[in-house]
């Protein structure tokens, strides 16, 4: 018998291939752990190591806002 991947395994899947293939998020940086690199999906199937998830956010800059009255107009 052979089993049938729910909806959401297929929007998973769906989901990690969009951001592996244009790197982006945790998938722009190489994983720690399974020391693939940037822009491949970690060992572990449907799943990002929570130390690939750190080092993307550690390197994520502190960005400000600004509302559209304070941009300058070109």
């Amino acid at each position: 018998m052979t089993a049938q991947m729910s909806p959401i395994d297929t929007m998973l899947d769906a989901m990690y291939e969009t951001n592996r293939r244009f790197r982006h998020g945790a998938f722009s940086v190489p994983c720690p752990d399974c020391h693939v690199p940037a822009g491949e999906l970690c060992l572990a199937r449907r799943s990002v190591h929570t130390e690939r998830r750190k080092t993307y956010r550690a390197g994520l800059k502190d960005t400000q806002l600004v509302s559209l009255l304070a941009a300058p107009v070109p």
